[in-house]
């Protein structure tokens, strides 16, 4: 995983200090309370280059065998747009501001999420 200052922003945009907010879950100190955290801690995994986070916090049902990290990527921003969370099943609708080389762009998507063995794991893109 790349250095990242413990006191930094998380990339999450949380307004709180990274070691205070999705570390502890990237270092799989402790599971998310819900699923607007989790969705939050993968987005920052993704920026941080935590790839094992987002491993295993995938449904093992529809994860890929394999994460490559596309080192010309840069997430820049995220914006939660709606969280729908019952007893086992959750959505979390956001926009996830990237760039590559200049070029900008936003993945908007409403992501599916399982309460699964006490843990949140992310289970698809609907």
């Amino acid at each position: 995983m790349p250095a990242i200052v413990p006191s930094a922003p998380c990339p999450c945009g949380s307004g709180t200090a990274y070691d205070a907010c999705c570390g502890p879950l990237h270092r799989n100190e402790r599971q998310a309370d819900g699923v607007e955290e989790l969705m939050r801690s993968r987005y920052s995994a993704y920026a941080v280059g935590a790839l094992d986070h987002v491993f295993r916090t995938w449904h093992p049902r529809t994860r890929p065998e394999d994460l490559a990290p596309d080192e010309d990527l840069t997430w820049t921003a995220l914006e939660v747009l709606d969280v729908v969370q019952e007893a086992t099943t959750g959505i979390v609708e956001f926009r996830a501001h990237w760039s590559v080389r200049g070029h900008r762009d936003v993945l908007h998507e409403r992501s599916t999420f399982e309460l699964r063995g006490g843990r949140w794991v992310y289970v698809a893109a609907v």
